[in-house]
């Protein structure tokens, strides 16, 4: 049995990674290759292609990267045609894979996507599109699935896989795991600028400007920050040191860094999925070019862009966008949370509501079943 996958982003690379370890498990004998990155390959996937260190996001950024996706795009379509898979399996990425997906219908490979484009946001004809396309939409939350099961698409709701990998905090554990990282201090605040380095060069300083404001507040607070293997150590090091700030940088364990901390800034984008989950307070912070961001805003039909507050269809945590996104402007927020023990339990209680949303764990079985049943047909 062959499978094929493609994901082209860190995120996106965690989940077949961990979804192919499942089918192996399942199936000794399944051969799976495709797109994708280092995790995926830690877990016996045979990637043609790694794009994840290329991934970028809004419409101007992608340029830079554009030949490189479009080589790895022609590769896959090759690899496509001539492995002929049992089942085709899409994660996220979808300006790469809903191409792929075209010439999967013209050879009659069945596909599953897992995380398909956000329709219920915007360019909402991508969910009739892939209605019409036959493909099943593996659903991660309730949103989604509405809007892909009102287009006309076999949607099959398995919840989202983070819950197999993310565990809760537990407060009272928090100062024994501390005392393991090295984390010597009265508070923790999580510095989570991002996943690829575009995003860490506009974010980071201003994050850390925050947390300097914050250090001349509340001397006794410390910094912990989780490195992605997509961001280079380099421009991350570099800004820290021009800072002067006790930050901690930790390669990976960016769950661990969330549970130790008592509030995060944060990047808009799946670690605020993974806070939600972990249950961390946070201000979400992003920045990108003008441009991507004004075209967005045209298309873009809910009034959030953080997973917690979409999840709780209100807003439970503060974003601070583009202008917004300034160093006062953070440090003001966490001031205001770790200044109110009740906000803070507020915040933590609207967290959990949020996160029951996203159904219970086992969604990586799920997928994996789905894929074999699929494939065997």
């Amino acid at each position: 049995m062959k499978i094929m996958m493609s994901a082209g982003e860190a995120s996106g690379d965690i989940y077949g990674a961990y979804l192919a370890e499942e089918l192996i498990r399942l199936n000794p004998d399944i051969r799976v290759f495709g797109i994708g990155g280092p995790e995926m390959r830690k877990r016996g996937v045979s990637i043609l292609e790694d794009p994840t260190s290329f991934s970028a996001v809004g419409f101007t950024e992608i340029l830079s990267s554009l030949s490189f996706h479009r080589k790895t795009l022609n590769r896959a379509l090759q690899e496509l045609i001539k492995a002929s898979p049992d089942c085709l399996v899409l994660i996220d990425f979808p300006e790469f894979n809903m191409r792929l997906m075209r010439q999967a219908v013209k050879h009659n490979i069945p596909r599953i996507y897992l995380f398909p484009p956000t329709a219920w946001a915007w360019r909402r004809g991508r969910a009739e599109t892939l209605a019409n396309s036959g493909a099943i939409i593996a659903s991660v939350f309730p949103l989604e699935a509405d809007t892909y099961l009102r287009a006309g698409a076999d949607v099959r709701f398995v919840g989202h896989p983070l819950l197999d990998l993310v565990d809760p905090s537990n407060p009272e554990i928090k100062e024994s795991l501390r005392k393991d990282m090295g984390l010597d201090f009265k508070e923790v605040i999580g510095i989570l600028p991002g996943s690829r380095d575009q995003e860490v060069r506009r974010i980071l300083p201003t994050m850390l400007k925050a947390a300097a404001l914050i250090k001349e507040k509340r001397p006794g607070v410390g910094f912990v920050l989780p490195l992605s293997h997509t961001v280079s150590w380099g421009t991350v090091e570099e800004n820290i040191i021009k800072s002067g700030l006790p930050v901690r940088i930790v390669s990976g364990d960016s769950h661990l860094c969330m549970a130790v901390s008592d509030v995060l800034t944060v990047a808009s984008g799946t670690a605020t999925m993974e806070a939600t989950i972990v249950g961390t307070p946070m201000v979400v912070v992003y920045k990108t070019s003008r441009l991507t961001y004004l075209l967005a805003r045209s298309f873009i039909n809910i009034p959030f862009v953080s997973w917690p507050n979409i999840l709780a269809e209100r807003r439970i945590v503060p974003e601070l966008l583009q202008r917004k996104a300034k160093p006062r402007a953070i440090a003001g927020e966490v001031f205001t949370m770790l200044n109110n023990p009740a906000l803070l339990l507020k915040i933590q209680n609207d967290l959990a509501e949020a996160r029951n949303k996203l159904g219970s764990p086992g969604a990586i079985m799920k997928i994996a079943k789905l894929i074999l049943e699929v494939a065997r047909k």
